[in-house]
């Protein structure tokens, strides 16, 4: 592709000359490791290396000049394109690259702090029952026409975003759903997308190391349904009992289908079961009524299945198509996931790493009607520290044992995280202990359990791996609690009648 053809409209922030604009471009890159010939390398500033410092070696790689934001160092002798936002132009030529791809599928971007990882696995699991070939972004995984990867950022970069729209569609996809989160909209990662439909599950403190404050926190997430540097989504999906889903302005081209239990929502919940079980419970919708029966539980998954409903109907799927799709959604790894070896008492665990997630998770866990709930959690070093006495208070005020343990502790001293969090957890009187190894904090759980009990593993979820100062090493909640419940002598259910 010409570079005049990719450059089309993009702010440039010097003069360019006229020669470069007939270059053949081979295709785009932001890690120089993975520069081939005729490349266009991008150059970002960031918060620990200026991407500039590997100009050079894009260069030696064959590259065909720099894209930055940056003004051209002394020292470099090739093609330097100055723009004036980086990644906005990265989005921007990497759309224009791939032939716009976004256009050709039906895109569901998911935003909020809690509940977009369930909601967007309950959305892929209905339109792939439909007999529709998607795509799935996510904290967990990414799904590309059926096959699943490991997830490297929860919104990837736009090139990146490009390039899995782009295999879906040429695999004969029709939708592709994604977490967009508040860092990806303000890093501009997909900005001129076309969006479908987008969806607001809710807001809660988080983030705010990077945003600074909630009012930018959200400032952010708005920027999805204003359409983001593209046009204005089709529908927007937003939650009716979050304050802040109230204040989200549309434009006049987007509909708005609202949902939720308490408010007077477009897709409202009635006659709600939640269990052991699972969740049953009546949809009403502009239209009808129809029946859900889930496996997945709590209150909080009866929103995300709502949203999930809602989303479906703006797809133009029956309701029956939808309630099929729902029910064949079973499990999301970390999200109360359960560790079952045969034991008296459930262990589950759950990526719940604010104090509100933490407080729904909780009373998940409470709606069971255990005898009594023993939480284990951690808070996550170099983030914001505001929300650690938030995170301790919900633990010490809605269980009846507390485990204070080290979540990824990063750069930061384990103990001093634990100490944030424990102001929280003082603040009420029930009984805690503190450990900051993992796992035996886990053990210590578990041995604390008696029948009838939950022990709610809380901050890691899915994580298979743990952030230190000097190293990450491998670890996973699910593994470490297995481990501890066969030590103790308990056998899954399957090893034994076998």
């Amino acid at each position: 592709m010409k570079l005049s053809d990719l450059i089309s409209g993009v702010p440039l922030g010097a003069a360019l000359a006229l020669e470069a604009y007939g270059l053949d471009v081979a295709g785009l890159e932001y890690d120089s490791r993975r520069v081939k010939p005729g490349y266009l390398f991008f150059a970002f500033p960031g918060a620990k290396a200026d991407g500039r410092a590997f100009a050079a070696q894009a260069l030696l790689a064959g590259a065909l000049g720099v894209v930055s934001e940056l003004a051209k160092p002394d020292d470099f002798d090739g093609l330097w394109i100055q723009v004036q936002h980086g990644r906005a132009a990265l989005a921007a030529m990497s759309r224009r690259f791939y032939g716009a791809p976004d256009e050709s599928l039906a895109l569901v971007g998911v935003t909020g702090t809690n509940g977009k990882t369930t909601t967007v696995y309950c959305v892929d699991a209905m339109l792939r029952h439909a007999g529709r070939t998607t795509g799935m972004v996510g904290t967990i995984l990414y799904r590309v026409a059926g096959e699943e990867r490991p997830a490297v950022n929860t919104t990837p970069d736009s090139l990146d975003l490009m390039r899995l729209m782009d295999e879906v569609r040429r695999a004969g996809g029709t939708n592709f759903t994604f977490e967009v989160s508040s860092h990806a909209l303000a890093l501009r990662r997909v900005a001129g997308l076309t969006f479908h439909t987008v969806l607001f599950t809710n807001l809660t403190r988080d983030h705010l190391d990077f945003h600074g404050t909630m009012e930018e926190y959200f400032a952010a997430k708005v920027l999805l349904f204003q359409g983001s540097g593209g046009p204005a989504p089709k529908f927007a999906v937003i939650n009716a009992d979050d304050s802040w889903g109230k204040q989200i302005p549309l434009q006049p081209e987007t509909k708005r289908l609202t949902y939720g239990l308490k408010n007077n929502a477009d897709v409202k919940a009635e006659n709600i079961d939640a269990g052991f079980h699972g969740l049953r419970f009546d949809v009403r919708f502009p239209g009808g009524r129809q029946h859900i029966a889930s496996k997945l539980c709590g209150l909080i998954n009866v929103y995300n299945l709502l949203g999930a409903f809602a989303v479906g109907l703006s797809l133009g799927l029956t309701a029956q198509q939808i309630a099929e799709g729902l029910e064949s959604c079973t499990a999301v790894p970390g999200r109360f996931e359960r560790v079952d070896a045969g034991q008296p008492f459930l262990v589950v665990v759950d990526y719940a790493h604010t104090d509100d997630a933490l407080r729904n998770t909780i009373a998940t866990a409470r709606a069971l009607n255990p005898k009594r709930v023993i939480t284990l959690f951690g808070c996550g070093g170099d983030r914001d520290r505001a929300k650690r006495p938030l995170m301790g208070q919900a633990a010490a005020e809605m269980s009846d044992y507390v485990v204070v343990t080290s979540d990824n502790p990063r750069s930061e001293d384990p103990l001093s995280i634990i100490n944030d969090a424990l102001v929280g957890v003082r603040r009420f009187d029930t009984k805690h202990v503190v450990e900051p190894d993992r796992e035996k904090a886990i053990r210590l759980a578990i041995s604390e359990a008696r029948p009838g009990d939950i022990v709610l593993l809380a901050g890691k979820g899915h994580e298979t791996y743990q952030v230190l100062r000097d190293r990450t090493i491998d670890f996973d909640d699910r593994v470490a609690a297995r481990r501890v419940l066969e030590g103790f002598g308990y056998v899954p259910k399957s090893e034994a009648r076998a």
